[in-house]
């Protein structure tokens, strides 16, 4: 069955929408609007949180609902509800019609349909039982706790979404996705006398459980959630000052997403908020940093087959060898600053509106050897794995918390660091990369990124990165 034929299904033969009545009020309501559509959703989410050996949270939950959007110019009409039937998508389109005002007339054609789906449409949640998926949080916990005498606590969260979507415009154009989502977080807490340090890692992707429940791959995530928290029972004290930093593969990456990322957004530079507005053309980076947001990548957490708009997604390259040459658009940025939509417009659900947000954003790898990189570092820090972060757009300022950090001490990785934090510039980062390691990564499938209240899946990456010199804000005295 098709994604259309299975929407189809769930938005009109089992609900009181009648579907060419619909068509015909889509129409209707974004007659003379300048852009516009229709978002239908359904959405099942299931978590369980297991927590020092018991189940600690479980929940299940259906939603279902719909978006109208008219777009006049810079105006823009909405309209959501979490029902789906005649009565309340008639008084969504008598709101969203106020602002078609002013519009040029010229309404925006649909995209091309997507050649094929970036991943399965099958529902996670129907697959592996409950009983399965508790015995699989079991089985973590006492891996755990056989491997290290020092761990005291284990928490584990095995999480799946499916949403299925139809986008409706004007002129019958209409297009669907199915959409799996499964992830693995585990933390664990290591005790050595008065002392206590935990780790964390995770895993997921748009696929469906049977990744998780093989053996190796959740064995992995609990390696490495364990080898953190025993790390940084190890740590001593971090450094405070300017110095080069080493950067790490994969989710260092996320330091590239918040602190550079969102300035390369279309609404920031068309409304000249953003660092980079006004830089088209100009020479950003140092040398060979290339900046690539893909979300048609297969099974990313990231990745979309289509966007929320109904955009298929692709490969826009953002920084070409230090040079700015693209930024990620929605629909409506794309055609208030004469560009292309990139397939980034994203929402977090029907009760949102669209904004152009991040896919999977990477750094390209380059030539140098990771352990080069890190020879040539007389003394300096090494940066893992990252927590949070702030980030100011406008002005690029960032502030992230590392959470495995290491000294380098001439040329050699030398004791983990606690306490260490990174303040800077991204736009100023981005000039003072030195060496750019060939080990590109892209991040094991975790990322949440936030914009104006809305959270919505992401990928994140970058190679080995030397960076010539960046603040840290340490606690040793």
């Amino acid at each position: 069955m098709t994604a259309l034929a299975t929407t189809d299904a769930l938005f009109f033969e089992k609900t009181g929408l009648d579907r060419d009545k619909t068509l015909r009020r889509v129409e209707d309501a974004l007659h003379g609007a300048d852009d516009g559509e229709l978002y239908l959703e359904y959405t099942q989410t299931e978590a369980l949180t297991f927590d020092d050996g018991h189940i600690k949270a479980a929940s299940h939950d259906i939603d279902r609902g719909f978006g109208l959007r008219a777009v006049s110019g810079e105006a823009t009409g909405y309209a959501h509800a979490a029902v789906l039937d005649d009565g309340a998508l008639a008084r969504a389109a008598e709101t969203v019609k106020a602002v078609r005002h002013g519009a040029s007339g010229v309404f925006a054609v649909g995209p091309p349909h997507p050649e094929k789906p970036l991943y399965t449409d099958v529902n996670p949640l129907g697959g592996a039982g409950f009983a399965d998926k508790v015995r699989l949080l079991e089985h973590i916990d006492a891996y755990a706790r056989r491997k290290d005498a020092r761990v005291v606590q284990v928490s584990a969260t095995l999480s799946g979404q499916w949403r299925a979507v139809q986008i409706v415009r004007p002129g019958g154009w209409r297009t669907a996705d199915l959409r799996p989502l499964v992830r693995l977080s585990i933390q664990i807490v290591c005790a050595s006398g008065d002392r206590r340090e935990s780790g964390s890692s995770g895993a997921g992707g748009r696929r469906t459980f049977d990744a998780l429940f093989d053996e190796a791959a959740w064995q992995k995530v609990a390696d490495e959630a364990l080898a953190q928290a025993l790390t940084n029972l190890e740590s001593v004290a971090a450094p405070a000052g300017e110095m080069p930093v080493v950067l790490g593969s994969g989710w260092p990456g996320v330091l590239l997403h918040e602190a550079v990322g969102h300035g390369l957004e279309g609404d920031f530079n068309r409304k000249e908020t953003s660092a980079f507005a006004g830089l088209m053309g100009e020479t950003v980076a140092s040398p060979g940093v290339t900046v690539i947001d893909e979300g048609c990548i297969d099974e990313r957490r990231g990745s979309l087959t289509v966007d929320d708009e109904g955009t298929p997604t692709g490969r826009t390259t953002l920084i070409e060898d230090g040079r700015l040459v693209g930024f990620m658009q929605d629909r409506m940025n794309a055609r208030l600053m004469g560009h292309h939509a990139t397939g980034n417009g994203r929402r977090e659900s029907y009760a949102h509106m669209p904004l152009p947000r991040m896919t999977n954003t990477y750094m390209a790898a380059g030539e140098d050897d990771p352990e080069d990189i890190l020879k040539s570092v007389d003394n300096g820090l090494y940066a893992v794995n990252f927590g949070g972060g702030q980030v100011d757009i406008t002005s690029g300022r960032f502030v992230f918390s590392c959470t495995e950090a290491y000294m380098i001490e001439n040329g050699r990785v030398g004791a983990p660091v606690k306490g260490a934090t990174l303040i800077g510039n991204g736009p100023e980062i981005l000039t003072r990369v030195q060496r750019i390691g060939n080990d590109t990564a892209l991040d094991p499938g975790i990322g949440v990124c936030g914009k104006e209240g809305q959270g919505v899946p992401v990928g994140v990456g970058q190679p080995t990165l030397l960076v010539s010199s960046i603040t840290v804000g340490g606690t040793q005295v």
